[in-house]
């Protein structure tokens, strides 16, 4: 297979570039119709490579009389054997000419990101000693994973200020090829922190008086034309601390959509931006006080309905056995009603369904005085429906179908009176 030129190796700013069709293939098992992977003599699209995602563009056929076919570029992959295929919807015969044109708002975006990127930990290794062992360009932020246990906020705000006074001085970022010999001997002395696994020479990325390092990507020729970086979040992840950041206008539209989620939420609140924290937290502990009186009345609506629920079932053969359903409680409330009818009197047990939603929620409770266990009732009677569900002797609980919420409550009443019936006799 033929290697091809890859023209961003000696500069990252080609736009344009003319070529011939050296391979066409189809690819199989496509289900959004015939895609063909082409393959160029020389190229300046990018593969995805190293965190840094695939460049799209067009490819002109210039070889069909002038016509000027245009061809999309979806994606961009290099294959093991180094070849790269560019993914297009038409194929294009073996030797035809054509020109690449990159889609440089895309391009110049992942240069500024992916330079960004060896600044940032850049600034990691060389502040903290932290090291970076991952890397993803993803289409609205990027992460770096850093070899450390923890990160205060301070010393990340204090990592980003230093980057991008280095953005401010407009450090130049350049290329040069050493040989694999010559590589070897620069990790050793420490000028390099890693090297790929490969022969042959050796590409690296010079940010001036900060950052050497091996890589493949493509970069800005200065620090300044990284344009900003806005560190946007971390945290903690299995292999380090994980910090996200953009560059660029990626980092002017995050701080705008920042400052108009601010400026919409305050206008909610009829309040200006910088009011937020303090109107944030007054809700907050307004909230936290409301749920606290809800909580009171439910309990104290909960214990008067019990008493009366209990008070209307008569007891037979050393049993109160109260049935409701309700359709217009929710589960939670229900449950607590259950609780508490059970402990309201003596001899009491109670089958409650809450059908407020599908499937119904079932409650089985006793009182104290009652021997049967509720929990392995339930359990039974649900396994007869290939359902589940248990809890406790004095509390449990499953979800039944509506279809099947009459059968499931039939057996459950059937199965306490035959276990009060049994104490009893016991007796």
């Amino acid at each position: 297979m033929h290697i091809p030129e890859r023209l961003y190796y000696s500069d990252s700013f080609v736009r344009t570039f003319s070529a011939a069709v050296t391979q066409a293939r189809e690819l199989s098992g496509s289900t959004e119709g015939s895609i063909w992977q082409v393959a160029l003599d020389r190229t300046a699209f990018y593969p995805t490579s190293g965190g840094q995602a695939f460049d799209t563009g067009v490819l002109l056929d210039t070889s069909q009389g002038g016509t000027g076919l245009e061809i999309s570029v979806e994606e961009v992959e290099e294959d093991d054997d180094g070849a790269v295929w560019h993914f297009v919807r038409q194929p294009l015969a073996a030797g035809t000419h054509v020109e690449g044109r990159i889609d440089w708002e895309r391009r110049f975006d992942h240069m500024q990101q992916h330079t960004g990127q060896h600044l940032l930990s850049a600034v990691f290794q060389n502040e903290l000693h932290a090291a970076t062992v991952s890397f993803h360009l993803g289409g609205s932020t990027s992460t770096i994973d850093l070899a450390i246990g923890s990160l205060a906020q301070a010393t990340l705000e204090r990592v980003e200020r230093i980057a991008n006074e280095i953005i401010a001085e407009d450090r130049l970022v350049t290329t040069h090829y050493v040989s694999r010999e010559e590589a070897d001997s620069m990790l050793a002395a420490g000028e390099l922190r890693k090297l790929p696994d490969r022969q042959g020479a050796i590409r690296i990325i010079d940010i001036k008086d900060c950052d050497r390092n091996t890589c493949g990507g493509t970069h800005v020729r200065s620090t300044g034309q990284i344009g900003g970086l806005l560190v946007r979040d971390m945290e903690k992840v299995s292999r380090g601390i994980r910090v996200e950041f953009v560059c660029g206008m990626r980092a002017i539209r995050a701080a705008r959509a920042d400052l108009a989620v601010l400026k919409g939420t305050a206008a909610m609140l009829s309040i200006g931006a910088h009011e937020l924290p303090a109107s944030v937290s007054r809700l907050i502990a307004a909230e936290k006080a409301a749920a606290r009186e809800r909580h009171k009345l439910r309990e104290e609506l909960a214990e008067l309905q019990a008493a009366t629920l209990a008070v209307n079932v008569p007891v037979e053969n050393d049993l109160r056995l109260v049935v409701r359903e309700w359709k217009d409680r929710d589960r939670d409330f229900v449950r607590l009603l259950a609780s508490r009818t059970a402990a309201a009197s003596s001899f009491t047990a109670v089958i409650f369904i809450a059908k407020e939603a599908e499937p119904a929620r079932v409650f089985v409770a006793r009182s104290r005085d009652l021997a049967f266990d509720c929990g392995r009732i339930l359990k039974e009677a649900l396994l007869q429906l290939g359902l589940r569900g248990g809890g406790s002797a004095d509390l449990a609980q499953g979800d039944v179908p509506f279809e099947h919420e009459g059968v499931l409550r039939a057996s459950l009443i059937n199965a306490i009176r035959n276990s009060i019936e049994r104490s009893t006799q016991a007796e």
